[in-house]
C-alpha cells in the first residue's frame, strides 16, 4: 500500500513539476514580464547571455536629431529570426526610458514600464526579422536618447540590450 502511494505521489510531483515549467516558460510566448524593464533580461530559465557584440541585429532610425513632441521612425533589421524582443528608448544622461511609442507592428504589444506605451515586447511567438515602430519623444525637453532593444532567438539564446546611434535633442544649450 505505502509504495502504491509514494508512486502516486511521484507522479502528481512530476506532473506539477512540468506543468508548472510549461507554464512557465509558455508566458513568456506573450512578450517580456514587467521584471525585465529595468535592466532589459529575459527571465527564461537557462537562457544564455550571448557575447554583447553581435553581427546579426541592429536597430536604427533615420533620424540624427529630434525635437521635443517629434515623431521619430526606429526600424530593426536582423539577418537571423528571432521570437521574443524588448525595446524602449532611453535618455543618454541617466539611462531612463523615455517617450512613448505610437505606431508598432503586428505581433507586438505596448508595456507599461514607467508611463503607458514607453516599451514595445513581442506578442506571440512567431519568427521576426525586420520590424518598424514610431517612438514619440515627450513634449517636455530630456536629452538624447538612444534606442535599445534585447532579443530572444530562442528560449535559451538571447542577447540583451542592442543599442542605437544617439539621437541627438535639437536646440539643446
Amino acid at each position: 500500500m505505502e509504495e502504491g502511494r509514494r508512486a502516486h505521489m511521484a507522479v502528481a510531483g512530476w506532473a506539477c513539476t512540468t506543468l508548472c515549467l510549461v507554464s512557465y516558460v509558455a508566458a513568456f510566448s506573450h512578450g517580456a514580464s514587467l521584471s525585465a524593464c529595468t535592466d532589459m533580461m529575459p527571465r527564461h530559465m537557462r537562457a544564455q547571455l550571448r557575447s554583447p557584440s553581435n553581427d546579426y541585429v541592429t536597430v536604427h532610425t533615420n533620424m540624427s536629431f529630434y525635437l521635443p513632441g517629434d515623431k521619430v521612425p526606429v526600424t530593426v533589421r536582423s539577418t537571423r529570426d528571432f521570437m521574443g524582443f524588448l525595446l524602449q528608448a532611453r535618455k543618454v544622461s541617466n539611462d531612463e526610458i523615455a517617450g512613448t511609442f505610437v505606431f508598432i507592428p503586428p505581433g507586438s504589444k505596448l508595456m507599461t514600464c514607467f508611463e503607458d506605451g514607453d516599451t514595445v515586447t513581442h506578442s506571440d511567438k512567431s519568427l521576426k526579422r525586420n520590424l518598424s515602430f514610431v517612438w514619440k519623444a515627450p513634449d517636455q525637453p530630456i536629452g538624447d536618447i538612444k534606442f535599445f532593444i534585447s532579443v530572444v532567438q530562442s528560449y535559451f539564446v538571447y542577447w540583451a540590450k542592442i543599442e542605437s546611434a544617439i539621437v541627438a535633442q535639437q536646440g539643446q544649450n
